[in-house]
């Protein structure tokens, strides 16, 4: 088991999936978020959905909901909620569209994080994976400054910060469902 804390963000707006994907069916499960959930407890001793609204979800889980005054639908608002609710040095974030990461990508994350770091992030051919990466209590006060300057751009962030990318060549584990056709082709390879 992994110590450090996962953080999983379910609470973006879905503009280009047109429906919430937090709750789309998947895996055996109700909703992508509880598998995305399930998965994640095998893997790491304490884990945590970021979200606007538990009320969306039918399961129990560790969540640590957006301030109700910050109800933009950016990361950076589950960033603040998670930095004030937790206390650890750093954590991991998975954004809940990627179920395809496995342990051995977020092991080899973890092993490469230093802590002189502000963050060790994925990377893939097609560019950075902000969401897919461990975020120390270093960039909290950029964080604060992003949300009031209502910049919500983890690229700009990760850019100007001690930030250690690590290099993926294999883009399958890396599949977001951020389209219905990306949905349906993650259905396809969970069956297959």
């Amino acid at each position: 088991m992994i110590d450090t804390p996962c953080i999983l963000f379910a609470g973006g707006k879905s503009s280009r999936m047109g429906r919430d994907k937090a709750l789309l069916p998947f895996g055996g499960f109700t909703t992508l978020t509880e598998f995305q959930y399930n998965r994640l407890k095998k893997i790491f001793s304490l884990v945590y959905i970021s979200c606007k609204d538990k009320s969306k979800f039918s399961f129990d889980a560790n969540f640590i909901e957006d301030a109700k005054e910050n109800q933009t639908y950016a990361p950076t608002a589950g960033f603040i909620s998670a930095f004030k609710n937790l206390y650890s040095e750093s954590f991991f974030v998975l954004s809940v569209d990627s179920p395809f990461i496995e342990k051995a990508q977020i092991q080899d994350l973890i092993d490469a994080d230093t802590p002189e770091s502000d963050a060790t992030i994925a990377k893939t051919e097609y560019g950075i994976q902000p969401l897919c990466g461990i975020y120390h209590r270093s960039l909290y006060p950029q964080f604060l400054t992003m949300q009031k300057e209502n910049n919500h751009k983890l690229g700009y962030l990760l850019k100007n910060s001690k930030t250690n990318y690590i290099f993926f060549s294999d883009e399958k584990n890396f599949l977001n469902l951020n389209h219905q056709e990306e949905y349906e082709k993650a259905l396809q390879l969970l069956n297959s």
